[in-house]
């Protein structure tokens, strides 16, 4: 079948392409402006189609192919400018007038839960695109979910970045609002498994979400305790949606404007009226405490790509996995360096031969110290050595690093820190057109993390920029 996804480049988008690539569909992408905002991975690219349009702009939408069998709709303008709930109407209006020109025969749309007589500003929104959406000549489907749980989600990352940064927290009383959470990896599947799923799902509204009904408090509370945090939260009915928009703004990563929006959409409860959607689909959705484990595995999407490599590497088409191995970004700090090299598998040789008996290049005797730190705290120090002294699998131990990823050919190496730290590192070297380059990645555990990582900071940069030298000569 061939589909239309509006929103490829947005969080849900682009982690539904290959989800539908998997499932055989031939994916049309449309993005606004391709070069500066789509760069999907070289395999993937080759299963897809990009067309660039603008919902805005009428004229651009006549280039949608006549031929498309299906659409999602994943389009949002929360954070943007002007009045966002007046282009999300007109955005929704030039869609469904663009596609009687198609033979498209069913659209879903990706919507929020909506079931309290009165909505936020966004929610009023969400529900309004959906009330246009619906009056088109096609099946119809809108699935409707509260927070989203997965690394990288606009919700998940303001939850992180609370119980990160806080031991004690001075809340407005919008926490004690009750909310349903959804695992991404299950509104990956709704969303997949909705589409051509006649007639169950035809011109019906579901509300999606997990089995759990919790308040606000209550999982940043539990999000603590998955991280062995401990934390306390007071909250006060004296912060004006203003004051409690600064408050996120100031605290965590998030824009004001975002913050303002989540804020008044907070105030209103957001639980799932039924789960019938779950037994029409065959899925039993993850616990919060699930979503949040799977949120923080050692590489983000891992619970995607678990499920990608099989169907990929049976499917005949050229497949890399490599290319959707990303190291998490949001909340971390990095110490990346490139460096031309001369002779390619004299780098990569070396790179290949690291750790044990080899040592680390540059400033050895300091790895040897921090290994002797490691183990006076319980950790494995440095005396595992290599599983292997001429080789490196998926799986191997290399000092106190674990190898996730190894392809000599490729050139490219990523270690997993098994040390003892407060948080989460990772190394990786990548040799891309005879450049290497060398990059560290701490995810920082609370303000312990932070407080370590800006305490080796300043040898980070003998010590890296030693190690990346004597790679490249």
């Amino acid at each position: 079948m061939k589909i239309l996804l509006t929103g490829s480049t947005g969080y849900i988008g682009k982690r539904l392409i290959p989800v539908l690539v998997e499932a055989g569909h031939e994916v049309i992408c449309c993005v606004r402006d391709p070069p500066k905002r789509f760069n999907p991975p070289e395999s993937l690219a080759k299963s897809i189609t990009v067309l660039q349009l603008d919902l805005l702009d009428q004229a651009s939408l006549e280039h949608i192919p006549k031929d498309i069998d299906g659409a999602y709709y994943l389009v949002h303008s929360m954070s943007s400018d002007g009045d966002y709930k007046s282009l999300e109407e007109t955005s929704a209006k030039n869609f469904r007038n663009a596609l009687k020109n198609t033979n498209v025969n069913h659209v879903v749309y990706l919507s929020g839960i909506v079931n309290e007589t009165e909505l936020s500003k966004h929610l009023s929104s969400r529900k309004n695109v959906e009330i246009e959406l619906a009056k088109g000549d096609y099946n119809f489907t809108a699935l409707r979910a509260g927070i989203i749980i997965g690394s990288g989600s606009a919700s998940f990352e303001i939850i992180r970045d609370l119980v990160e940064k806080l031991p004690i927290m001075i809340t407005p009383k919008w926490l004690n609002t009750k909310c349903q959470p959804i695992g991404i990896s299950d509104v990956m599947a709704f969303l997949s498994k909705s589409m051509f799923n006649p007639p169950e799902t035809y011109n019906e509204n579901f509300d999606i979400g997990g089995p759990d009904v919790l308040t606000y408090k209550e999982m940043l509370l539990n999000f603590g305790k998955a991280r062995n945090l401990k934390r306390r939260i007071y909250t006060v009915p004296v912060m004006t949606p203003k004051l409690s928009s600064y408050w996120l703004y100031f605290v965590t990563s998030t824009s004001y404007k975002l913050a303002s929006s989540l804020v008044h959409s907070m105030k209103v409860e957001v639980v799932c009226r039924d789960n019938r959607i779950n037994t029409i689909l065959g899925i039993t959705p993850l616990s919060y405490n699930e979503a949040l484990k799977r949120a923080f595995s050692k590489i983000e999407n891992n619970e995607i790509l678990s499920s990608w490599k099989d169907a990929y590497s049976s499917s005949g088409l050229n497949f890399n996995i490599s290319e959707f191995i990303q190291v998490p970004s949001f909340g971390c700090f990095k110490d990346s360096r490139t460096k031309a090299i001369e002779n390619r598998e004299a780098s990569i040789n070396k790179i290949w031969a690291i750790g044990g008996n080899t040592g680390w290049y540059y400033g050895t005797w300091l790895w040897k110290i921090r290994g002797y730190m490691d183990k006076l705290f319980g950790g494995v120090g440095l005396r595992r050595g290599r599983t292997n002294p001429a080789t490196i699998n998926v799986g191997d131990s290399i000092d106190f690093w674990r190898v996730l990823y190894a392809d000599k050919e490729e050139g490219r190496l990523l270690l997993f820190a098994e040390m003892k730290l407060p948080g989460e590192a990772w190394l990786e070297f990548k040799v891309v057109d005879n450049k290497l380059t060398q990059t560290a990645t701490f995810r920082p555990l609370g303000l312990a993390g932070r407080l370590y990582w800006y305490s080796v900071l300043p040898f980070h940069g003998f010590i890296f920029k030693g190690m990346l030298k004597a790679l490249a000569e």
